[in-house]
């Protein structure tokens, strides 16, 4: 019997359409779901809705990311699954921050996949985030490369090359981005770029400073270059984002 067949006969005993929903909802380090043709919500993981401030997740379906996550990243997000649908070309792996309305914020990897129809036309998404692992530093590994970390959190210059990084620690490029890859499931270019986000995220968020004194700090001699770098890996801008942060933080309170 070839694997079609296998899959149909399995498939045709199941009492219900399997969406894999409750196995997901035992991963509380990942966000599940799968999307119609208009992009909304028709099956979502528990650990969603936890991070949406909802005990019961079925109301999270029928609607789209721009209804459910803050603005404007919620509309970045909507955005993005409409072009996935439409396009056909799926997300593999990309490092983007999520901001729920809970006011939890996070770094996570996302992959989504379109789903065809019978006709080949797309008729949704199926998609998850998963949370970016904390590392061992007790490890070998992060030993090899914790004097990288470190000068990395503390520089206020331009940003150093992967290269420079694997020279400050004896390591080949390879060998370096291999050691990045197993502790934090990223690429060394991938970490390299997320620590300079992390600290301009948390200036946005703990500071007054200006924009243009936050893009100082982090390394960058414009403030437009950090602003474009900023909104490539965040999906809006930093004067956004301030907002978007602060506005959770005032409902918090009320």
């Amino acid at each position: 019997m070839d694997v079609g067949s296998l899959q149909s006969a399995l498939f045709a005993q199941l009492a219900e359409p399997f969406t894999g929903e409750a196995l997901f909802d035992c991963l509380s380090d990942m966000v599940f779901f799968l999307k119609n043709a208009r992009a909304q919500y028709v099956v979502v993981n528990q650990t969603l809705a936890n991070r949406c401030g909802v005990a019961d997740k079925r109301t999270l379906l029928g609607r789209t990311a721009r209804e459910v996550f803050p603005a404007p990243l919620g509309a970045q997000f909507e955005h993005q699954d409409i072009e996935v649908i439409q396009s056909g070309r799926p997300i593999l792996n990309r490092l983007e921050i999520h901001l729920y309305p809970t006011g939890q914020t996070g770094w996570c990897l996302t992959t989504k996949l379109p789903l065809r129809g019978r006709g080949s036309e797309m008729v949704g998404l199926a998609g998850f985030s998963q949370d970016l692992r904390a590392p061992d530093p007790t490890g070998s590994d992060y030993h090899e490369i914790s004097q990288a970390v470190e000068h990395l959190a503390t520089l206020r210059e331009a940003t150093p090359t992967v290269a420079a990084l694997a020279q400050l620690v004896k390591l080949t490029d390879y060998q370096f981005d291999q050691r990045v890859r197993r502790l934090f499931g990223i690429s060394a270019k991938q970490f390299v770029g997320k620590t300079r986000m992390d600290r301009a995220l948390w200036m946005l968020r703990e500071t007054d400073e200006p924009i243009a004194g936050i893009a100082l700090d982090c390394g960058y001699s414009e403030q437009s270059a950090f602003t474009r770098q900023f909104t490539r890996s965040v999906g809006i801008s930093p004067a956004q984002y301030r907002r978007a942060w602060r506005g959770l933080q005032r409902n918090a309170k009320d």
